[in-house]
């Protein structure tokens, strides 16, 4: 069975994940660290718990979730995978980090593209990608269909009562909640939802009280 932990890493708050099995092969999806002490932090979770970090997955290219891509790709010599439609993000890395008043070292752009419908393995098990394109084009959500430990990483497609914001480049609110609602929620009320910041959620309790999401 998949085990999750949740870092909030940068002053944005972002949410990455480490996500392992009884193999102790493990993927860091959306490496948002910034700080040395906050690369300390996850280095010292993986080595201390004996996992093998065999993959470095983006939900999307913005920079807050991209920071330490750099760091997990050549602390672990693993592969960065991406949807093509987001690369420029990584491709544009300083221009957008320097808006805000980061300095962040360049991510790697050697990626591997993920589509829709694929499958990411790693030790015993398995994500599915979906692709959710609206906060950005080429935004996707891993999803697990593991009975008892359904759940999906969403990046910042959806929040506990929000959803992602549509007015950067590449976003597009209309495509987002086609995202959402035709793809996403119909997944089933019991997939945990965790998302790109803030606290975890379920697809049953956004569809009852989300005010985007309402019927």
């Amino acid at each position: 069975m998949i085990q999750t932990k949740t870092f909030y890493f940068n002053d944005l708050r972002e949410c990455c994940y480490v996500l392992w099995d009884e193999t102790k092969e493990c993927v860091i999806i959306d490496p948002g660290c910034y700080s040395e002490s906050e690369k300390d932090r996850l280095k010292k979770f993986i080595e201390s718990n004996e996992l093998v970090p065999v993959k470095l997955l983006n939900t999307h290219g913005h920079f807050d979730h991209i920071m330490g891509n750099a760091f997990v790709a050549e602390t672990w010599n693993v592969k960065t995978f991406i949807h093509p439609l987001d690369k420029p993000h990584l491709e544009r890395t300083s221009y957008y980090s320097d808006m805000f008043g980061y300095k962040i070292d360049e991510p790697p752009l050697d990626t591997i593209d993920i589509e829709e419908g694929e499958t990411i393995g790693f030790g015993h098990s398995s994500l599915k990608v979906l692709h959710t394109p609206g906060h950005t084009r080429g935004g996707v959500c891993f999803y697990c269909e593991e009975d008892g430990n359904r759940f999906a990483v969403v990046g910042d497609s959806l929040f506990a009562g929000s959803i992602g914001r549509t007015d950067l480049p590449g976003g597009d609110y209309d495509d987002l909640m086609n995202s959402l609602l035709g793809k996403l929620c119909k997944l089933g009320d019991d997939y945990r939802i965790l998302p790109g910041h803030g606290p975890e959620t379920t697809i049953g309790h956004e569809l009852a009280t989300n005010p985007f999401l309402g019927k």
